[in-house]
């Protein structure tokens, strides 16, 4: 690994890198930072958690001459939290060099916004919309901008951000160096690399994430008013540890949320338009298994460091490829064993083949569990929950009460009735979820060996209530209320609601 200290930057910035408690630079951080610093356009094709801002953050610190107070740096994200997140960093990375940062994205008061213009910042950090709203009051001035970032290209895509972002980069000096940041490489955004950068440079890394060898893959085919009801006997069968859901709009999050709460599970959503602060402590929740279920867009999920998610399952198959192995790789880490299930309605089968294509790795047919598969599922949780309070031992006089009930009842009757009592059976509670249109037809159906419409079954053995979840057979489901017991659960809990 090579050192920041082998970079050739400043002694300031490297002060502020230390304090960061960064020695040594990641491959992305090495490459960018070289020819960044050599002033050099940059295409970086890498996914979050790479290390990235401090990439781009270092060459843009780097050029800002702190006697100038105007804005030398403008860095284009697709999100306020994204935003956030990257001045704060900046802000770190300058802080010895004395650089003022602002962050401006909409949701905020654009008055209060334009006050802080006028304290002259050096490097502004923006999402699309809110920058337009600034040039066109003539409140932002970026004639003196010599370093254009764009981070997450690939996102401002999908968000129908590209009309916005030319306008900005066409505001912007020609002789300015460009970034561009994308953890995928769509046809648009090459587009906007061949019109507005310079001979761009290429720093490509393979992120680990994209191996896919440790997760089981499954798809579900199913028209979009069942998808639901066959998620929810998804999770009362497989019992995942830890689950992300993906879906593909901020109110398909906020749906499903709710409609899983309403159902019982615990869980929490993310997207763009959380504050900063909502998002952290979703995350924080989930880290430590006070939620067993996040459901999240593809922006918000990006960069998330969690490694004991046990299950992925994408509710909207992504449009892009790539973008569907950066969600899968969030299960599998660690050398442990990963399930992902998609679901494809049946116009969206034309993704299902490129997906497979991209991931050289065909996914089965998993066949939908009954109602009563799901049922199972619950009722073996509670005598796994049985059984670890059992060997537990921690029983008291409560001994003395079951030595009176078996003086009058059969031992299997009572654990029966222990067990029918401990048991949350599956809840068929009328939700709400939207219908989203399906992607646009695709072509280049499956042409694999018989077909998509049949085959594959159910993974695993009907009869065992785990179709090759990987999990280990520790751990009890507790409730929302009262819940006994500490420490990770071992099973998706589900609440009295």
């Amino acid at each position: 690994m090579v050192k920041f200290s082998d970079l050739n930057i400043s002694e300031t910035t490297l002060k502020s890198v230390r304090r960061m408690g960064f020695e040594e630079a990641t491959p992305i951080q090495e490459g960018t930072i070289r020819l960044g610093m050599e002033g050099k356009d940059i295409i970086g094709q890498a996914q979050t958690g790479t290390g990235k801002t401090t990439a781009f953050g270092i060459p843009l610190v780097e050029k800002i001459d702190t006697k100038d107070g105007n804005v030398q740096g403008l860095v284009i994200a697709p999100t306020r939290e994204l935003a956030i997140q990257v001045s704060e960093e900046l802000y770190r990375l300058g802080k010895d060099k004395n650089v003022r940062i602002l962050s401006v994205y909409g949701g905020q008061e654009i008055g209060r916004q334009i006050r802080a213009l006028k304290n002259r910042p050096q490097i502004i950090v923006g999402t699309p919309g809110r920058l337009i709203d600034h040039i066109n009051r003539r409140t932002l001035k970026l004639d003196n901008v010599n370093t254009l970032v764009l981070d997450e290209a690939d996102e401002m895509l999908n968000m129908g951000f590209i009309e916005d972002i030319q306008k900005i980069m066409s505001s912007v000096p020609e002789t300015r160096q460009t970034l561009l940041f994308s953890a995928t490489m769509p046809d648009a955004i090459r587009r906007i690399a061949e019109k507005f950068m310079k001979t761009p440079e290429v720093v490509k890394i393979k992120s680990k994430e994209m191996t896919v060898e440790n997760i089981e893959q499954f798809y579900v085919k199913s028209v979009e008013r069942e998808k639901f009801d066959i998620l929810s006997r998804l999770l009362n069968v497989q019992q995942p540890e830890l689950a992300i859901i993906f879906g593909r709009t901020k109110r398909r999050v906020d749906e499903l949320a709710k409609a899983l709460n309403i159902r019982g599970y615990l869980a929490e959503g993310i997207h763009g338009d959380l504050s900063q602060a909502k998002r952290m402590s979703v995350l924080k929740q989930f880290k430590a298994g006070k939620i067993d279920i996040l459901v999240a867009t593809d922006v918000a999920a990006r960069g998330l460091d969690i490694s004991d998610v046990s299950h992925v399952y994408n509710f909207d198959i992504p449009q892009d490829p790539e973008s569907y192995v950066h969600r899968i790789g969030r299960t599998g880490r660690a050398g442990r064993k990963g399930v992902a299930v998609t679901f494809v309605t049946p116009r969206e089968m034309g993704y299902l083949s490129i997906v497979e294509r991209t991931t050289k790795k065909k996914m089965e047919a998993l066949i939908p569990p009954t109602a009563d598969e799901a049922v199972l599922g619950q009722k073996r949780v509670a005598m796994e929950q049985l059984v670890e309070m059992t060997e537990k031992n921690n029983l008291g006089d409560y001994r003395a009460f079951a030595t009176e009930m078996l003086e009058k009842f059969d031992a299997v009757d009572l654990v029966a009735a222990a067990l029918k009592t401990m048991t949350k059976e599956p809840e068929d509670t009328p939700v709400q979820i939207s219908e989203e249109r399906p992607l646009p037809s695709r072509g280049g159906g499956y042409k694999g060996k018989g077909g998509r419409s049949g085959g594959g079954g159910y993974k695993g053995n009907r009869s065992s209530g785990h179709p090759s979840s990987g999990r280990s057979s520790s751990g009890a489901s507790r409730r929302r209320e009262g819940g006994s017991g500490g420490g990770r659960p071992g099973r998706t809990r589900r609440h009295e609601s």
